[in-house]
């Protein structure tokens, strides 16, 4: 119990799991307590079951078959059912010394059973529950060696029919099939216990590809049979260790698996996790299968990134760099992956040329628009780390000229701002924006780059004048705004009203708390031109035209307007 704590709790569930299972303490109901764990059922969106264990091996733990729960969460449920178990703490070692007499009691009863007499309650268990009936058929008849029937039965877990509706298992259904299909990987992992690995790794192979063709007709939003599908992959991995295949069969199937033989997205195998089964030899044709996959195909997703894996775990970083550079993306992308593992490996003037191929090559089939602008960033900090701040000028004002947007335009100030020669490089960067205003080539929201970027330099005179010739979104007519009322307040005003005026023809919250700012910058406006009468016989006409916004009214109030 000392696991069990209100501080414990939240640290597991965190401040806003912690505060909504509070919210779910009269949802808590059939508590039972066992000795170390208690279980639950919590009402929510629907019923969730609920277990805590309060003193195992890693301290206070819990599960919870909710959503949130099954992706490993301690979730509101584990909560709600912590805190219940907290307010009777003081019967708590009663019930658990309780739940220990009663599986004493429980064992002492079955121990002292005649044969026939537990073969009978045996019998009345299975006639009674069909799970566990088919757990007993399956031991059976692996005990008997009987792999027939054991594929046989291994099969029909594996079957969808039972519980499809038009040949699919719908979201409701989809966790029944899953433990169903749980019973066929114990079925596995128990041949293996049984001395039979090499029939285990048949029947794991076999269950993949069922399980393949069952995941496409499941929904399986929960995960469920994901997570089926990581214990058969672990079933096949002790199956191997077990029986000790024949290394050259067991690599060549791992590149096939690998390469999508059986592609069902939940038997996910890493090749290199069998490296203590396959040995030198497997492992060497390992290797052998996977060049010549992906020499066949280097332009494959899985060929390259198994090659990539088998590279890198044998520290051949001229092998990941060629696996990389058999299919180079034109935007100079994978020209940085490749410096960045050349870095990695310690080997930076490798790195910083095939960063600079990128940028050539890209140059070479488009233009910078185009590319990467990771690699664009690299390369200048490692222009700027050799002290060649002219190449990284150069590079960002390229950069810029083929993607004119703020961004860009920031990047070469700060660039030639630390090669002392901005005055020069924004004569030239401005010049392409006003080009771009005149001929109306706007930012993503509408308004001309000239105009963020002369805001940008705190320009606010050249950006008014630029607004007023070119014209100017709305945003950066209000931006203008804000950074000229102190010096123009005359004109700011103006811009502030037209504003307003256009947010009476409109309702909503959102833009009432727009409409309400911008009266506060009128009234300030009127205040540096001593018209505070003015803005009085504005505020009153705007009031009784909008009078029937009550929600604007009550803001206009809060905000003393």
């Amino acid at each position: 119990m000392r696991g069990l704590t209100e501080a414990n709790l939240k640290m597991l569930a965190g401040p806003r799991s912690y505060e909504r299972g509070l919210g779910y303490l009269d949802a808590v109901s059939g508590v039972e307590v066992g000795d170390g764990w208690v279980t639950a059922s919590v009402h929510g969106t629907e019923r969730y079951e609920v277990e805590l264990t309060l003193d195992g091996t890693g301290g206070l733990s819990g599960e919870c078959d909710c959503p949130y729960g099954m992706e490993g969460n301690f979730c509101k449920h584990l909560v709600a059912l912590g805190l219940t178990v907290l307010a009777q703490r003081e019967s708590l070692p009663r019930q658990r010394k309780a739940a220990r007499d009663r599986a004493q009691d429980l064992d002492g009863w079955l121990s002292a059973l005649s044969k026939d007499s537990l073969l009978a309650l045996v019998r009345e268990q299975i006639a009674e529950d069909r799970q566990l009936r088919r757990r007993l058929e399956l031991r059976a008849a692996s005990a008997r060696g009987d792999l027939a029937a054991v594929r046989a039965r291994i099969r029909d877990l594996l079957d969808i029919s039972p519980f499809t509706q038009y040949g699919y298992v719908e979201y409701a259904d989809a966790r029944a099939y899953a433990d169903q299909a749980g019973q066929a990987v114990s079925a596995i992992g128990a041949l293996t216990g049984s001395g039979r690995a090499d029939d285990a790794i048949t029947l794991a192979r076999e269950a993949m590809k069922l399980l393949a063709d069952a995941v496409e007709s499941v929904d399986d939003s929960d995960g469920w049979l994901g997570q089926v599908g990581a214990d058969l992959a672990d079933a096949h991995l002790e199956a191997c260790r077990a029986a000790r295949p024949d290394p050259e069969e067991l690599a060549r199937w791992l590149v096939g698996h690998a390469l999508g033989d059986v592609d069902d997205g939940l038997t996910d195998i890493d090749p290199l996790d069998y490296e203590d089964v396959l040995g030198e030899e497997g492992m060497a044709v390992l290797r052998k299968s996977a060049v010549e996959a992906w020499r066949g195909n280097r332009r494959g997703w899985a060929e390259k990134y198994l090659m990539e894996r088998l590279a890198k775990a044998g520290g051949d970083v001229d092998a990941v760099i060629a696996v990389h550079a058999a299919d180079l993306s034109p935007n100079g992308h994978t020209h940085l992956v490749i410096a960045h593992e050349l870095d990695t490996a310690r080997r930076p003037d490798e790195a910083l040329r095939w960063a600079e191929r990128g940028i050539q090559e890209t140059r070479g089939t488009c233009d910078l628009a185009v590319i990467d602008t990771a690699l664009v960033d690299y390369l200048c900090d490692r222009y700027a780390q050799a002290d060649r701040m002219p190449d990284a000028v150069a590079l960002r004002r390229d950069h810029f000229g083929a993607r004119r947007t703020l961004l860009a335009y920031q990047q070469l100030r700060a660039a030639a701002r630390a090669a002392d020669c901005w005055p020069a490089e924004r004569e030239g960067a401005l010049a392409l924006l006003r080009a771009d205003a005149e001929q109306q080539q706007h930012s993503r929201y509408g308004g001309p780059i000239l105009i963020d970027a002369l805001l940008d330099d705190k320009d606010t005179d050249a950006a008014w004048h630029a607004a007023t010739e070119t014209g100017a979104h709305d945003q950066q007519w209000l931006t203008l705004a804000d950074q000229a009322r102190a010096a123009r307040p005359a004109d700011a005003l103006g811009v502030y009203r037209r504003l307003a005026e256009a947010l009476t023809k409109q309702t909503g919250n959102a833009i009432y708390e727009q409409l309400t700012s911008l009266l506060l910058s009128i009234r300030d406006c009127h205040r540096r031109l001593g018209t505070q009468d003015e803005f009085t016989t504005y505020l009153t006409a705007l009031r009784a035209d909008q009078k029937r916004k009550r929600n604007l009214m009550r803001l206009l109030d809060q905000h003393g307007l």
